[in-house]
């Protein structure tokens, strides 16, 4: 084997540490890519931030309500409400979490509305909101789908159940998969509930 000289010896050395430092960096890239996250808010008023794609199946879903830091996540498809609260700083100290289901599996572009404790300490209707406003179809409970004309509480569990068992729903239009909602129904889910 030739004897290698002290030029060829650096020239070599510096190609070697040149691939570690691009190694590095490439190992490092990926891991923050696997990291669900959200860079720095953008400013754009209280709970904006901008998502970094990190090429993996995601959802990106609003956490709203009694949580620390309420603002818009990517996070790995899979993930449950209980994740997204996490996410979001976890709970505030006013909330009510037996209002919500924190099992649910998170579907893309879902609302996760964390319900606030009333006065004196008592839990609110969670997801409350005025009369005539839209209810959260990500975390509806029964008693809050029982308010819509032509939703009795056998529908209302349909809905609640057929959500839980697909992993939430991103479109009011997929409730017209649950039996005993016809196209009259439907019409009265889309002006009461949002994603």
């Amino acid at each position: 084997m030739p004897e290698l000289s002290r030029s060829q010896m650096v020239v070599y050395g510096a190609v070697a540490v040149a691939l570690l430092l691009v190694g590095a960096r490439a190992i490092r890239a990926e891991g923050d890519a696997g990291t669900p996250s959200a860079a720095a808010s953008t400013g754009g008023g209280a709970g904006a931030v901008s998502l970094k794609a990190n090429g993996g199946p995601d959802v990106v879903v609003d956490v709203a309500g009694a949580v620390r830091r309420p603002g818009v996540y990517r996070l790995p498809v899979g993930s449950r409400v209980v994740d997204a609260i996490a996410r979001a700083g976890g709970a505030a100290g006013d909330a009510a979490l037996e209002g919500i289901n924190r099992a649910a599996r998170l579907a893309d572009g879902q609302q996760v509305m964390v319900p606030a404790l009333g006065p004196g300490g008592a839990p609110a209707t969670p997801g409350a909101v005025a009369e005539d406003g839209p209810i959260s179809l990500g975390s509806a409970t029964v008693e809050q789908l029982e308010t819509i004309d032509g939703i009795g509480p056998m529908t209302a569990e349909k809905i609640v159940e057929y959500r839980d068992d697909h992993g939430g729903l991103s479109s009011v239009d997929q409730l017209d998969q649950v039996s005993g909602i016809g196209p009259a129904t439907m019409e009265s889910l889309r002006g009461r509930l949002q994603p």
